[in-house]
C-alpha cells in the first residue's frame, strides 16, 4: 500500500546524484564513410566537449585529448565546430579559439595563429580546394562590434582565412556544391534574428577559389530561410517559412519549388551553428525531421515524385536539429517521453534502430516516471496556447485525499525555442516528489507555425507571462493542482518570464530565476552581438521605445513584488551578465522579501558542471520546501534565505 504523505515530501529514487551521473549532451554529428563522429559535452569533466568516433564494429574512442575542449564561441552559443575527412579531424578549441588539425595517430597542431579574437564555426570542407569554408567572427577591433564573414581557411597551411563573403552583420550555413562549382549561404542583418528574416544567396566559385557575382534567390521581407543544402546531383534545397510554416523547397533552373507543403515545421530555430533537420541519403531521397502538433516525426522524401513517406520510429523529439544520412542509413539525435536524447542509427529498409550513445542510462522503473500529455488551453484574447503537462507520480506514495499537488510552471529559454518532450530526469525529480509540472510552449515558441512564433513580437513580457499564468489556472480549474501553491521557474529568457510573472501578476507563491533578465534596457546595452538587437523585435526599437523597456523590466517595479524568489547565476555569463541577478537580489533585500542568491564561479550561460547542476536543483527544491512548508525526504544542504 502506498504511504500517505503530503505532496512534496515523497521519497524518490530520482536523486540529484542520479540526475548528474554519467550524463552527456550529444550533437554535431558528422559521417566519414561508415564512421560516425559526434561531440559529447561531459559535465563530469568540467563541461568539456569531446569528439567521439564510432566505427562499424561498434568500437568507440575519444578523438580529442583531455587537454582540449571542442567548442566555438561564434554567436557565443557555438554549435558546429569540427570537421572530418578521411579520418583527419579539424576542430575549434574553446580556450584559445584556434582551429587544430589532428590526423590519426598524430598529435593535434594549430593551423590558425594565436588570436583568441578570431572564432570559427559552421560550414564544410571544400575538398577540391583543401579548405574549410566557414563562418569567421572577428573581435580584433577593440571597442567595435565583431565582424562576421565567410572565409576559406587552408586546411594545410592555415592562416586567418581568406574572406569570401562579407558585408552583412551575420552569416550562416555556407554550403559548397558537390562539384565545387557553387557556394550557397545565409545572410541577415540587425535587428533580425535568423528565425525572423534571412536571405539565401548563391554564387559561382571561380578558378582561384574566390566568389563570383552573388545572386539572392530567396528570403528577405519577413521570410526566414534555413539550412541551404546541395543535393548530390547539384540542386539547391532549403527550408522557408514563406507559407507560414517552415517547409521544404528547392531551387532548380532558376525556379522555386515547394516540396510536400504541410502545416508542419521542417526547421528549428538556429540558436547554435549547423542546425540540420534534413539530409540527403542519395540524390533520389532525402530524410527529414518535422514537428506536427508538438510531436517530432521522421520521413523520407522522393526528390523526383515529391512524395513524403513517414518513417515509424519510437521517437517523438528531435528539436536539436541533428541528422545525417548515407546509403540507406540515418544517424540522428532523438528522444521520447520514456527515452532521453540518444544518438541513434536507423536503417530505412528494415526500420532497425541502433542506439549508438545515450545521453544517460536510465535505471529507474517506468512506474516512477510521470507520463506527459500535450495540453492545449485558452489564453488571453480567446487564443489557444500549448504546454506539456506532467502529473505528480510516485507508486510508493499517495497524498491525503483532500490535497492537490503544488504546480511548477516551467518557462523555456530563447524565448524563440520550445519545451522538449524527451525524458528529463530533472523534470521527473519534481513529479516523483509530488510536485506537478507544466512546461509551457507560450506564444513565441517554435513548432506551431510562423504566426504562433510571432505572437511574442512587440509583446515579450506580456504574451509569455499570460500563457504561463493561464496554463496554471487551467489546471487549477480542472482540479488537478492546488491554486494556492503555484510556482514558476525558468532560465535565461525563461528567467525573465519568471521574474515578470512574479512582478506583474499575483498568481504564484514563489519562483526561481536561472540567469534571468531583470532589466531589459541593461540587456540591450550589454549583451553580445548575436542578440544585441533581438529586443527590437520582441519589445521595440531601442532607445526610441525606452519607455517599453522600463515598463516591462521587473527591476523597475519591485514595489509590485510580494513573493519570495531564488536566483541562480553563472559569474562568467556574457549573454545575461551577473548584474542582472544582483540588481534583483538587492531590490528584494531592500523590500524585505525572502530571497536566496547562488552565484556559480566558472559557469557561463547555462550550468554545465555536474556539481553546479546538482547544487542548483537541490537549492531550488529546498527553497520551495521552506516557502510552502513541506519537509523534503532527502537530506539537502540548506540555502541561506534572507528575510525569512
Amino acid at each position: 500500500m502506498p504511504i500517505i504523505a503530503p505532496y512534496g515530501s515523497w521519497k524518490s529514487p530520482i536523486t540529484t546524484d542520479l540526475i548528474v551521473q554519467d550524463v552527456v549532451a550529444l550533437g554535431s554529428i558528422q559521417l566519414d564513410g561508415d564512421d560516425v563522429y559526434w561531440v559529447e559535452m561531459r559535465p563530469s569533466e568540467g563541461a568539456r566537449n569531446v569528439i567521439v568516433c564510432r566505427t562499424p564494429d561498434g568500437a568507440t574512442r575519444d578523438v580529442t585529448l583531455a587537454t582540449f575542449n571542442v567548442r566555438t564561441r561564434v554567436h557565443e552559443y557555438g554549435g558546429l565546430c569540427f570537421w572530418v575527412v578521411d579520418g583527419v579531424v579539424w576542430f575549434a578549441n574553446f580556450a584559445d579559439q584556434r582551429v587544430y588539425r589532428q590526423a590519426p595517430g598524430a598529435a593535434p597542431g594549430a593551423i590558425t595563429p594565436e588570436a583568441v579574437d578570431l572564432r570559427y564555426g559552421d560550414g564544410m570542407v571544400d575538398r577540391g580546394r583543401n579548405r574549410l569554408v566557414c563562418v569567421r567572427e572577428d573581435h580584433r577591433a577593440a571597442g567595435h562590434e565583431a565582424v562576421n564573414a565567410i572565409v576559406g581557411l587552408d586546411l594545410a597551411e592555415g592562416g586567418t582565412g581568406d574572406v569570401l563573403v562579407a558585408g552583412s552583420d551575420f552569416y550562416g550555413h555556407p554550403a559548397v556544391s558537390s562539384d565545387g562549382a557553387r557556394l550557397a549561404w545565409l545572410a541577415w542583418d540587425h535587428p533580425h534574428m535568423p528565425w525572423d528574416e534571412t536571405e539565401l544567396w548563391v554564387a559561382d566559385l571561380l578558378g582561384d577559389g574566390s566568389v563570383g557575382a552573388p545572386r539572392k534567390i530567396a528570403g528577405g521581407r519577413g521570410e526566414s530561410v534555413l539550412q541551404p543544402e546541395w543535393s548530390p546531383d547539384g540542386v539547391l534545397y532549403f527550408v522557408s517559412d514563406s507559407s507560414g510554416w517552415w517547409n521544404l523547397y528547392r531551387w532548380r533552373d532558376g525556379q522555386h519549388e515547394a516540396l510536400a507543403p504541410m502545416r508542419a515545421e521542417f526547421g528549428a530555430p538556429p540558436w547554435a551553428l549547423g542546425v540540420r533537420t534534413y539530409a540527403f541519403e542519395s540524390a533520389a531521397h532525402l530524410v527529414c525531421q518535422y514537428v506536427e502538433d508538438g510531436r517530432w516525426r521522421l520521413a523520407t522524401l522522393d526528390t523526383r515524385s515529391k512524395r513524403l513517406v513517414p518513417v515509424e520510429t519510437p521517437f517523438t523529439e528531435a528539436s536539436r536539429g541533428d541528422i545525417q544520412a548515407i546509403r540507406g542509413r540515418v544517424v540522428m539525435v532523438a528522444g521520447s517521453a520514456t527515452l532521453p536524447n540518444c544518438l541513434v542509427s536507423l536503417e530505412l529498409d528494415s526500420g532497425e534502430v541502433t542506439r549508438l550513445r545515450q545521453s544517460r542510462e536510465v535505471t529507474i522503473g517506468e512506474e516512477y516516471l510521470s507520463t506527459p500529455r500535450p495540453l492545449a488551453f485558452e489564453t488571453t484574447g480567446g487564443r489557444t496556447a500549448h504546454a506539456i503537462y506532467y502529473p505528480a507520480r510516485n507508486p510508493d506514495f499517495a497524498a491525503p485525499p483532500e490535497e492537490r499537488p503544488p504546480l511548477l510552471v516551467m518557462s523555456h529559454g530563447g524565448p524563440t525555442g520550445a519545451a522538449s518532450a524527451s525524458l528529463s530526469l530533472a523534470t521527473q525529480f519534481w513529479t516523483s516528489r509530488g510536485i506537478a509540472v507544466v512546461d509551457v510552449n507560450y506564444g513565441g515558441s517554435t513548432g506551431y507555425g510562423t504566426a504562433y512564433r510571432r505572437r511574442l513580437n512587440g509583446r515579450w513580457g506580456i504574451v509569455d507571462v499570460d500563457d504561463c499564468v493561464n496554463a496554471a489556472l487551467h489546471l487549477v480549474r480542472a482540479g488537478e493542482v492546488d491554486g494556492d501553491r503555484l510556482l514558476v521557474t525558468g532560465g535565461s529568457a525563461g528567467g525573465y518570464t519568471t521574474l515578470a510573472a512574479l512582478t506583474f501578476r499575483n498568481v504564484f507563491r514563489a519562483g526561481a530565476s536561472y540567469y534571468g533578465i531583470s532589466d531589459l534596457e541593461a540587456l540591450a546595452k550589454e549583451t553580445h552581438k548575436f542578440e544585441s538587437r533581438y529586443l527590437d523585435t520582441l519589445v521595440g526599437p531601442y532607445p526610441q521605445r525606452r519607455d517599453l523597456y522600463r515598463e516591462r523590466s521587473p527591476i523597475h517595479h519591485t514595489d509590485r513584488l510580494s513573493c519570495p524568489i531564488i536566483l541562480l547565476q553563472g559569474l562568467e555569463d556574457r549573454v545575461v551578465p551577473p548584474n542582472q541577478a544582483e540588481m534583483m537580489v538587492d531590490a528584494l533585500r531592500r523590500k524585505g522579501l525572502p530571497v536566496a542568491y547562488l552565484p556559480f564561479s566558472g559557469e557561463q550561460h547555462g550550468f554545465r558542471k555536474s556539481e553546479n547542476a546538482k547544487r542548483a536543483l537541490e537549492a531550488e527544491f529546498y527553497f520551495y520546501s521552506r516557502i510552502l512548508g513541506f519537509a523534503p525526504a532527502d537530506a539537502i544542504e540548506p540555502v541561506a534565505i534572507e528575510n525569512l
